[in-house]
């Protein structure tokens, strides 16, 4: 196969607002454990090795446990997340196969139960730009 475009490389202008948001939104006063959980999880998800990369040893360098990191594509059945944590979880899931899900009720009342509104919209937004990422990564990836 031929070389692929790289899009921060070709069109930084186009990718800048999206870095932008995810920094807005890492801002956003959302624990920090919660936002790296949710991006590895999207990125375990759509297998973006690019963001699996880079966000597990940003996680690591927060101070997040490897089990908890090796854990991840397990969460629903290990007691290491708490529930803040597995709502997240839930709902990255659900957004990022929304495809298949059509994020249902029941994931997005796990929120509710958990987030403020503010708090939603700004997980919300996270998973959006992960999974944006995630594309970004995959399109580059041989």
């Amino acid at each position: 196969m031929s070389p692929r475009l790289n899009p921060y490389a070709q069109s930084m202008k186009l990718v800048q607002p999206l870095i932008d948001l995810a920094g807005t939104v890492a801002k956003s006063g959302l624990e920090p454990a919660i936002l790296e959980l949710v991006k590895i999880r999207a990125s375990q998800i759509n297998g973006c090795s690019i963001c699996l990369h880079m966000h597990a040893a940003e996680a690591r360098k927060a101070g997040e446990s490897e089990e908890r990191i090796i854990m991840l594509d397990a969460w629903r059945e290990s007691p290491l997340y708490n529930a803040r944590e597995r709502a997240a979880l839930a709902w990255t899931e659900s957004l990022t196969r929304v495809a298949e899900t059509h994020a249902p009720d029941k994931d997005y009342q796990m929120i509710a139960d958990v987030f403020s509104p503010e708090e939603q919209i700004n997980l919300t937004m996270m998973i959006v730009v992960i999974n944006g990422f995630n594309r970004i990564g995959r399109s580059e990836e041989h």
